[in-house]
Parts: structure tokens; sequence; C-alpha cells
């Protein structure tokens, strides 16, 4: 069974990976709203990856982020930069998405894409060090 969530691990990763790869091709396109929802599920399903582990999951985004920070970052295994890394990521995503009005430059979007490659290697390193 253990085998089973380890795997489950590698897959939730290599999604990661291939929301961040969304994420470069859509800002390439101009097409930076998108890319920011991209860089944000990058990193949320990194985290989920992580939470895998752990045998844990949850339908909220706020479930995984919870767990993440409880489990991860207040124990000190994973420094709080990445908290921040994961609440900015998902405001942008929130208001990106969902504010009519609002803008984000192309350069905060790099910035994110930056940060979603920053956190997954992050995350990355971790797991194969405990697998």
């Amino acid at each position: 069974m253990e085998n089973s969530f380890t795997d489950l691990s590698r897959y939730r990763l290599d999604r990661a990976k291939d929301d961040l790869q969304s994420a470069r091709i859509l800002i390439e396109n101009n097409k930076i709203p998108q890319s920011i929802n991209r860089s944000y599920y990058a990193i949320f399903h990194a985290t989920r990856a992580l939470c895998t582990l752990d045998k844990f999951d949850s339908k909220k985004h706020s479930g995984i982020i919870s767990h993440f920070n409880k489990n991860y970052i207040k124990t000190g295994i994973i420094d709080k930069e990445y908290s921040k890394i994961l609440m900015a990521a998902q405001d942008y995503r929130n208001d990106s998405d969902y504010d009519d009005y609002f803008t984000v430059t192309e350069k905060e979007a790099l910035e994110q894409i930056e940060n979603a490659e920053k956190f997954i290697n992050r995350i990355e390193k971790y797991i194969s060090e405990r697998t």
C-alpha cells in the first residue's frame, strides 16, 4: 500500500510540473491571467504531492494549505518563505480568476512562474529525501 502513496505523490508532482509548463506557454502567448492560474495550480499540486506522503488529502484548497502549514512550515521542515509563496500565489489566482477588474502585469506573472518553479524544486527535493 505504501508504494501507491509514493506513486500518487510522484504523479501529483508531475502534474505540478505540467502546470508550470502550461504557465510558461500561456505567458509566451500573452495569456497573463491564465498563466497566473496555472502557476498557482503548479504550487498547489506540488503541495498535494507532499501531503500524499502523509496519507492526507482534502477536497478543499484550505485543507491542503492548512496541513502544509501545520506539518511542514510550523515544524521548520520547510522554510516559511514557501508558505508565503503559496499564499501569494493563491491570492493572485483568486484575484485574477474572480475579480473582474483585477490587472496583473507580465512582470508579476513571470515572478509567479519563478516562485512556482522554486516551490516545486523544494518540494521535489524533500520528497526524494523522504522516499
